[in-house]
Protein backbone atom coordinates (compact mmCIF):
# COMPACT_ATOMS: atom_id res chain seq x y z
CA UNK A 1 0.00 0.00 0.00
CA UNK A 2 1.44 3.42 -0.87
CA UNK A 3 2.23 5.93 1.54
CA UNK A 4 -0.22 8.74 2.69
CA UNK A 5 0.32 11.78 0.67
CA UNK A 6 1.55 14.54 3.43
CA UNK A 7 -0.62 17.49 3.54
CA UNK A 8 1.60 20.63 4.08
CA UNK A 9 0.74 23.77 6.49
CA UNK A 10 1.14 25.31 3.28
CA UNK A 11 -1.29 23.04 1.30
CA UNK A 12 -3.39 24.04 4.35
CA UNK A 13 -3.11 27.73 4.13
CA UNK A 14 -3.62 27.91 0.63
CA UNK A 15 -7.48 25.92 0.89
CA UNK A 16 -8.57 28.71 3.38
CA UNK A 17 -7.42 31.42 1.25
CA UNK A 18 -9.57 29.42 -1.09
CA UNK A 19 -12.19 29.59 1.28
CA UNK A 20 -12.24 33.05 2.20
CA UNK A 21 -11.60 34.13 -1.81
CA UNK A 22 -15.01 31.68 -2.41
CA UNK A 23 -16.36 34.74 -0.34
CA UNK A 24 -16.89 32.99 3.40
CA UNK A 25 -14.39 33.57 5.48
CA UNK A 26 -16.97 32.96 8.43
CA UNK A 27 -16.25 29.22 6.97
CA UNK A 28 -12.83 29.03 7.60
CA UNK A 29 -12.62 26.25 9.80
CA UNK A 30 -10.91 22.63 10.21
CA UNK A 31 -13.79 20.64 8.21
CA UNK A 32 -14.23 23.22 5.31
CA UNK A 33 -10.19 23.27 5.14
CA UNK A 34 -9.93 19.54 5.39
CA UNK A 35 -13.19 19.12 2.60
CA UNK A 36 -11.26 21.87 0.49
CA UNK A 37 -8.07 19.44 0.63
CA UNK A 38 -10.05 16.07 0.53
CA UNK A 39 -8.63 14.90 3.78
CA UNK A 40 -9.99 14.24 7.21
CA UNK A 41 -9.04 17.33 9.72
CA UNK A 42 -6.87 15.15 11.29
CA UNK A 43 -3.73 16.94 8.82
CA UNK A 44 -5.39 20.42 9.72
CA UNK A 45 -5.33 19.67 13.98
CA UNK A 46 -1.56 18.29 13.51
CA UNK A 47 -0.52 21.67 11.71
CA UNK A 48 -2.48 24.16 14.02
CA UNK A 49 -3.29 24.09 17.73
CA UNK A 50 -6.21 26.28 17.03
CA UNK A 51 -8.36 27.71 14.53
CA UNK A 52 -7.43 31.40 15.68
CA UNK A 53 -3.55 30.14 14.43
CA UNK A 54 -4.88 28.84 11.58
CA UNK A 55 -7.07 32.39 10.26
CA UNK A 56 -4.03 34.20 11.58
CA UNK A 57 -1.48 32.42 8.89
CA UNK A 58 -4.34 32.60 6.28
CA UNK A 59 -4.92 36.48 6.91
CA UNK A 60 -1.34 36.69 6.86
CA UNK A 61 -1.48 35.10 3.55
CA UNK A 62 -3.73 37.26 2.50
CA UNK A 63 -1.74 40.32 3.13
CA UNK A 64 0.78 38.67 1.01
CA UNK A 65 -1.46 38.49 -1.97
CA UNK A 66 -1.82 42.16 -1.83
CA UNK A 67 1.44 43.18 -0.76
CA UNK A 68 2.47 41.60 -3.92
CA UNK A 69 0.06 42.82 -6.05
CA UNK A 70 0.46 46.34 -5.02
CA UNK A 71 4.73 45.74 -5.34
CA UNK A 72 3.42 45.03 -9.27
CA UNK A 73 1.76 47.62 -9.97
CA UNK A 74 4.33 50.11 -8.91
CA UNK A 75 6.91 48.79 -10.89
CA UNK A 76 4.46 48.63 -13.75
CA UNK A 77 5.86 52.14 -14.99
CA UNK A 78 2.27 52.77 -16.31
CA UNK A 79 1.66 55.42 -13.68
CA UNK A 80 4.19 57.05 -11.05
CA UNK A 81 5.47 55.07 -8.03
CA UNK A 82 2.88 57.15 -5.50
CA UNK A 83 -0.63 57.11 -7.96
CA UNK A 84 0.42 53.47 -8.62
CA UNK A 85 -0.44 52.28 -5.23
CA UNK A 86 -3.51 53.69 -5.43
CA UNK A 87 -4.28 52.12 -8.96
CA UNK A 88 -3.36 48.70 -7.37
CA UNK A 89 -5.22 48.85 -4.37
CA UNK A 90 -8.31 49.72 -6.35
CA UNK A 91 -7.45 46.75 -8.61
CA UNK A 92 -6.97 44.81 -5.93
CA UNK A 93 -10.28 45.50 -5.00
CA UNK A 94 -11.54 44.69 -8.42
CA UNK A 95 -9.69 41.67 -8.98
CA UNK A 96 -10.11 40.40 -5.51
CA UNK A 97 -13.26 41.27 -3.82
CA UNK A 98 -13.65 38.56 -1.01
CA UNK A 99 -9.93 39.07 0.38
CA UNK A 100 -10.45 42.41 -0.01
CA UNK A 101 -13.04 42.68 2.11
CA UNK A 102 -11.77 40.60 4.47
CA UNK A 103 -8.05 42.65 5.14
CA UNK A 104 -9.66 46.03 4.56
CA UNK A 105 -13.73 46.16 5.71
CA UNK A 106 -13.35 44.22 8.57
CA UNK A 107 -13.47 45.11 12.29
CA UNK A 108 -9.98 46.59 13.25
CA UNK A 109 -11.30 47.70 16.74
CA UNK A 110 -7.93 46.59 18.68
CA UNK A 111 -5.30 47.12 16.20
CA UNK A 112 -2.64 48.87 15.61
CA UNK A 113 -3.88 52.30 13.73
CA UNK A 114 -1.15 52.05 11.34
CA UNK A 115 -1.97 48.30 10.40
CA UNK A 116 -3.19 47.42 6.81
CA UNK A 117 -2.35 51.33 5.91
CA UNK A 118 -1.04 51.43 2.06
CA UNK A 119 2.56 52.61 1.75
CA UNK A 120 2.32 55.02 5.32
CA UNK A 121 6.36 55.77 5.89
CA UNK A 122 7.50 55.30 2.25
CA UNK A 123 4.05 57.11 0.90
CA UNK A 124 4.76 60.11 2.95
CA UNK A 125 8.44 60.05 2.56
CA UNK A 126 7.67 59.45 -1.53
CA UNK A 127 5.48 62.75 -1.49
CA UNK A 128 7.97 64.80 0.60
CA UNK A 129 10.74 64.16 -1.86
CA UNK A 130 8.25 64.17 -5.01
CA UNK A 131 5.91 67.16 -4.33
CA UNK A 132 7.99 69.01 -2.14
CA UNK A 133 5.66 69.28 1.07
CA UNK A 134 6.79 68.98 4.45
CA UNK A 135 6.10 65.73 6.46
CA UNK A 136 3.00 66.96 7.94
CA UNK A 137 1.82 68.13 4.70
CA UNK A 138 2.76 64.61 2.83
CA UNK A 139 0.92 62.77 6.33
CA UNK A 140 -2.01 64.76 5.62
CA UNK A 141 -2.19 64.53 1.85
CA UNK A 142 -1.64 60.68 1.82
CA UNK A 143 -4.65 60.20 4.78
CA UNK A 144 -7.02 61.70 2.02
CA UNK A 145 -5.69 60.06 -0.87
CA UNK A 146 -5.98 57.15 1.34
CA UNK A 147 -9.54 57.64 2.39
CA UNK A 148 -10.67 58.73 -1.01
CA UNK A 149 -8.62 55.03 -2.50
CA UNK A 150 -10.22 53.05 0.04
CA UNK A 151 -13.69 54.32 -1.18
CA UNK A 152 -13.22 53.44 -4.95
CA UNK A 153 -11.62 49.97 -3.69
CA UNK A 154 -15.13 49.23 -1.30
CA UNK A 155 -17.31 50.54 -3.82
CA UNK A 156 -15.44 47.86 -6.24
CA UNK A 157 -15.43 44.92 -3.69
CA UNK A 158 -18.72 45.51 -2.72
CA UNK A 159 -20.51 45.99 -6.36
CA UNK A 160 -21.96 49.24 -5.11
CA UNK A 161 -20.29 50.64 -8.36
CA UNK A 162 -18.44 49.40 -11.80
CA UNK A 163 -14.56 50.78 -11.12
CA UNK A 164 -13.31 51.75 -14.82
CA UNK A 165 -9.34 51.62 -14.06
CA UNK A 166 -9.40 54.69 -16.63
CA UNK A 167 -11.93 56.70 -14.95
CA UNK A 168 -10.04 55.31 -11.40
CA UNK A 169 -6.80 56.96 -13.21
CA UNK A 170 -8.56 60.81 -13.86
CA UNK A 171 -9.86 60.66 -10.35
CA UNK A 172 -6.90 59.65 -8.68
CA UNK A 173 -5.34 62.77 -10.88
CA UNK A 174 -8.03 65.29 -9.74
CA UNK A 175 -8.22 64.48 -6.52
CA UNK A 176 -4.33 64.46 -6.04
CA UNK A 177 -3.98 67.83 -7.97
CA UNK A 178 -6.70 69.78 -5.79
CA UNK A 179 -5.26 68.30 -2.36
CA UNK A 180 -1.81 68.85 -3.90
CA UNK A 181 -2.55 72.89 -4.35
CA UNK A 182 -4.34 73.23 -1.44
CA UNK A 183 -1.35 71.79 0.72
CA UNK A 184 0.78 74.10 -0.99
CA UNK A 185 -1.35 76.99 -0.59
CA UNK A 186 -1.73 76.43 2.96
CA UNK A 187 1.89 76.67 2.61
CA UNK A 188 2.80 72.55 3.72
CA UNK A 189 5.85 72.64 1.37
CA UNK A 190 9.15 72.55 2.15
Amino acid sequence: MPPKAKVTKEQIISAGLDIVRAGRPEALNARAVAASLGCSTQPVFSNYASMEALQKDVLAAAEGAFQAHLAAAMADPAYPPYKAMGMGYVDFARREPALYRWLFMRDRTGECPEAGQVGDAGAVRLLMEKAGLTEEAAGRLHLEMWIFVHGLGAMAATGYAPIDMSEASDMLTDIYQGLLARHREAGGHG
